[in-house]
């Protein structure tokens, strides 16, 4: 199986076969590469809807001449803390970031995420991101907003007064609780609904339906996740 970078030959071929309406992993085949290899190309460049291959070859051009003014600095680097492997940690990153994306998380939101979860002290300042990621500071700050609202970072002050984006045992709690309260919106206008629809209609019982269903759901999630916090914070303790 070949490794190295893809050519602009295999991304033509992958771009055949998403028109096509192939799988992954049958992409993958017929250009014998890993599967992981084929989902993290898409993934990063437009998605199944959107790859081209020229472009994403032009993409993977600009980031590899980005990177050479800071490969020539490596030497003076610090190694990676514990002896971890430069090298599979960075694998190990784009493979999380591809998971997050595939969930439904914008790449630059998961990259943030990524960068906030695999440090040690589970925290950043602004300036920290815009260095470990090589981004812009407005890139940043766009998906520091993005993971806020989603309750999946949090933010606090450090004794030199920066804002500092924090990750830690809680944050997953609260994002669970934040769906739950979004379900709960959800659940209120779809009962308004069906006052406004008349009960005993079928819309007005599709929207019953909706409304008992995330009600059983998010009580379901709330239960969860206080357990879950308990046992993992007892855990801790």
């Amino acid at each position: 199986m070949p490794g190295g970078r893809l050519t602009q030959q295999e991304r033509q071929r992958i771009a055949l076969g998403l028109a096509g309406g192939l799988p992954y992993a049958e992409i993958a085949r017929r250009i014998d590469r890993p599967t992981s290899t084929v989902t993290r190309e898409v993934m990063r460049n437009g998605g199944p809807t959107g790859y081209r291959a020229d472009l994403a070859q032009h993409a993977t051009e600009r980031r590899a001449h980005r990177r050479r003014p800071a490969a020539s600095r490596e030497p003076g680097a610090a190694p990676p803390a514990h002896g971890r492997d430069a090298a599979a940690l960075r694998a190990y990153e784009e493979v999380f970031t591809t998971t997050l994306m595939q969930a439904g998380t914008p790449r630059m939101m998961a990259r943030v995420l990524v960068c906030l979860y695999t440090t040690d002290a589970g925290s950043l300042t602004a300036s920290e991101l815009v260095e470990r990621l090589q981004v812009s500071p407005a890139s940043i700050s766009k998906a520091i907003t993005f993971l806020e609202g989603q309750n999946l970072v949090r933010r606090e002050r450090d004794e030199r007064r920066r804002d500092r984006y924090v990750v830690d045992d809680d944050v997953w709690y609260q994002a669970m609780i934040a769906s739950v309260q979004a379900n709960a919106l959800i659940i209120e206008t779809a009962r308004q609904g069906v006052g406004i629809l008349g009960p005993g209609t079928p819309a007005a019982a599709r929207l019953e339906n909706i409304a008992r269903f995330l009600d059983y759901v998010s009580e379901g999630i709330t239960r969860a996740a206080e357990q879950a916090r308990d046992v993992l914070h007892t855990k801790s303790g």
